[in-house]
């Protein structure tokens, strides 16, 4: 996202925060959902963190792990991203897909994730599939 300066990680990652309770998430957690390592989400906190976007937090029930939390600057600087983010994903992806039926896509989308990604998250629309164990 040139125009904002974020990558799609950066972006990822503040994106889920703003969307989680009190805007934070547990280290482990935040990288599951952005897809990357451990290592890479805690290289990629501390950048977010030296732009004052996100700050790491002991978590107070077992004092073991952080949670990132999204300051009010980081979430200042997602609504600025936000449009860009949706323009791209429109241009990218959306534009290609007008004469597709969606629901068989998203169905074959899923078939893809339940044969290729074990625990990752459905494409909303698409149908169940067993998972092979």
């Amino acid at each position: 996202m040139r125009h904002t300066q974020l990558t799609l990680n950066e972006y990822s990652v503040l994106m889920f925060l703003s969307e989680a309770p009190d805007r934070a998430l547990r280290m482990s957690e935040l990288a599951g959902m952005v897809q990357i390592s451990f290592s890479g989400l805690t290289r990629l906190i501390e950048r977010l963190e030296s732009w004052r976007m996100v700050e790491r937090v002991r978590v107070d029930s077992d004092g073991r792990g952080n949670r990132a939390v999204l300051t009010d600057e980081g979430l200042d600087r997602l609504r600025t991203a936000w449009p860009e983010h949706l323009r791209s994903v429109r241009r990218v992806i959306m534009d290609h897909l007008q004469d597709l039926d969606l629901a068989t896509f998203a169905t074959a989308l899923n078939a893809m994730i339940d044969n290729n990604a074990p625990g990752s998250r459905r494409v909303p629309g698409g149908r169940s599939h067993p998972r092979s164990t």
